[in-house]
C-alpha cells in the first residue's frame, strides 16, 4: 500500500496552500509599500495605504508583515514599484483600462500587450478609452439598513455623490479620495 501515508497528503495539500498564501502576501506588501511610498506612511492620513492595510488584514495577513512593508517604504529600500496604466479593446469592442504595479515598465507592457492579441483584443493608445470612465468609489448597504430616504440623508450630509435604492440594498456613490471619510460618517 506505498503511496497512501495520511501525513504526506496532508504534506502536500498545505504545501500548496501554503504556495498560494505567499504569492498573495507578496502583492499585498508591494501594494502596502507603493501607497506609503506615494503617501504619508500612516494609514490614518493615507487613503490609498488603509485600504491597502485593509485587504491585508482580509487576507490574514500578521500585523509584523503589513509592518514591515510601511517600514521598508519609509526607509527608501527594495525595489522603486510604478503604476502604469494601458487602454484598449477587448473582445467585441468593449473598452478596458488596466492598471498595473510594476518594475519593469518594458516587461509589464509585453505582457499586457500579448494578453490583449490572445483574447482578441487590441491596446490603444493613453486616453483612448478614459473618457468612458470616471473612478468612483461605492459603499453598499443592505435594503434592512434603512429606508431610502433616511440612507440618502444620510449620504448627502456625509458628503456622497449619488445615491440608488430599491429594496434588497442601497448603493452610495462618492468620489474617491472622500470614500473612507464618507464611510465614517455613514
Amino acid at each position: 500500500m506505498a503511496g497512501h501515508s495520511k501525513f504526506k497528503n496532508i504534506m502536500h495539500r498545505k504545501g500548496a496552500q501554503d504556495k498560494k498564501r505567499s504569492a498573495m502576501f507578496s502583492k499585498l506588501s508591494r501594494e502596502i509599500t507603493v501607497a506609503a511610498k506615494m503617501g504619508m506612511p500612516d494609514p490614518d492620513m493615507n487613503p490609498r495605504l488603509r485600504a491597502a492595510v485593509n485587504a491585508a488584514k482580509a487576507q490574514s495577513m500578521p500585523k509584523d508583515n503589513i509592518q514591515r512593508a510601511i517600514d521598508k517604504a519609509s526607509k527608501g529600500d527594495g525595489e522603486n514599484y510604478e503604476e502604469v496604466r494601458y487602454e484598449g479593446y477587448g473582445p467585441g469592442g468593449v473598452a478596458l483600462i488596466v492598471e498595473a504595479l510594476t518594475d519593469n515598465r518594458n516587461r509589464t507592457a509585453t505582457n499586457v500587450r500579448t494578453a490583449f492579441a490572445k483574447n482578441g483584443g487590441n491596446l490603444g493608445a493613453g486616453g483612448a478609452v478614459s473618457h468612458g470612465f470616471e473612478r468612483l468609489g461605492l459603499i453598499e448597504y443592505p435594503g434592512a439598513a434603512g429606508n431610502e430616504d433616511k440612507i440618502l440623508e444620510a449620504a448627502i450630509e456625509a458628503g456622497a455623490d449619488d445615491v440608488e435604492s430599491d429594496d434588497e440594498s442601497h448603493s452610495v456613490w462618492t468620489s474617491v479620495e472622500n470614500l473612507h471619510e464618507v464611510a465614517r460618517e455613514l
